[in-house]
């Protein structure tokens, strides 16, 4: 995770991950304030306020306060969502 990163803005639609099981695929793209997250998941009944938690804390850490946030999920582990949701930030924010 960014460490010391005040603010990021997104710029652009970008994507990572995958749509394979035990993956997710993340959207990130410009939009407006506070940042909009939608969770589509197969195991959402069980792991969807986590997953959402995992986006909001990834999204606040990179600095990201205005935009909008897809998450296809398979059933990927937490730390499979975040390095995801990072690299969709990076990329839409015009870092990577």
């Amino acid at each position: 995770m960014w460490k010391g990163m005040n603010h990021m803005n997104l710029t652009r639609a970008a994507g990572a991950g995958t749509d394979k099981s035990g993956d997710v695929l993340v959207w990130a793209e410009p939009g407006g304030s506070p940042v909009q997250i939608e969770v589509e998941s197969s195991v959402a009944d069980l792991f969807g306020g986590a997953i959402l938690a995992a986006v909001q804390e990834t999204a606040a850490a990179c600095g990201v306060t205005a935009g909008r946030i897809r998450i296809q999920d398979k059933g990927a582990l937490d730390y499979v969502i975040r390095a995801r949701v990072e690299t969709a930030l990076r990329r839409s924010g015009g870092e990577a």
